[in-house]
């Protein structure tokens, strides 16, 4: 690999509408460790909320596009387990399933080259110590697509524990699903709030300030209950700590 590799970032489409900072943080993690970043600005949704909810030929279109806009880079970055993990598992199957066979193939080509961030840094890049600084108590949750599709593993916590003045506590039954789970939320409303109840309450238990994942999503969801609790307990993405550095606001 290059000393100075060209990063094409895939910043999802919830986490440009909702939550633009952690994108962001990519960016300046990337550019501090001496990558060139890019953002091609044709890039729209993954199409895995289609997929999820059956809308199988409503999300091939989306399958092409992602294929168009990032296949020619040779490494594709996204702070979302979730959307790298459909990028992953569901485009060549969607492709096939509508008889592109031609698309299949470039799916499987360009999902070879789309990485989770920590990932990327620990794989590719060959870091653990990002010369961040984080003076806060942390305890990091594994999101479910991140866990058991991406198998990052231990990963985001080799990341964390080189950050400097972090104090990182383990999480209480930390593999357990926090209950969101996408449209599981909405569809199975009841049970996703009991599971997100026993997560916050593993969070509290800690005693940290914070909870990190590499999911916005599942953040949105763990931090909303732990908000109503009024438990003080702030969600940030993974990175927005790695791309913390002395001297910036807490």
């Amino acid at each position: 690999m290059s000393p100075s590799p060209t990063v094409a970032i895939f910043a999802t489409c919830f986490n440009d509408t909702m939550w633009p900072e952690a994108p962001r943080a990519v960016v300046t993690l990337l550019e501090r460790l001496g990558c060139r970043v890019v953002f091609p600005r044709e890039q729209t949704c993954c199409g895995q909320m289609f997929t999820n909810t059956g809308y199988a030929d409503e999300a091939t279109p989306l399958v092409r596009k992602f294929v168009d806009v990032f296949g020619g880079y040779d490494h594709v970055v996204a702070p979302s387990g979730s959307c790298v993990g459909s990028v992953r598992e569901q485009h060549a199957m969607l492709a096939r399933r509508a008889g592109d066979t031609g698309l299949a193939h470039a799916a499987e080509e360009t999902a070879g080259h789309v990485y989770e961030l920590s990932e990327f840094l620990v794989d590719v890049l060959g870091v653990t110590d990002v010369g961040a600084y984080y003076p806060h108590r942390v305890t990091y949750h594994p999101t479910c697509h991140s866990l058991r599709m991406l198998h990052v593993g231990d990963k985001p916590l080799q990341l964390l524990r080189a950050v400097r003045g972090i104090d990182l506590v383990d999480l209480p039954s930390a593999t357990e699903c926090c209950g969101f789970g996408g449209t599981f939320a909405v569809k199975n409303a009841d049970t996703s709030i009991a599971m997100g109840a026993d997560k916050a309450r593993h969070v509290r238990e800690t005693g940290a300030e914070v909870v990190v994942a590499g999911d916005n999503s599942c953040l949105a969801h763990i931090g909303g209950i732990l908000d109503r609790q009024r438990s003080g307990v702030r969600t940030v993405h993974l990175a927005q700590i790695l791309a913390s550095t002395e001297g910036d606001p807490a």
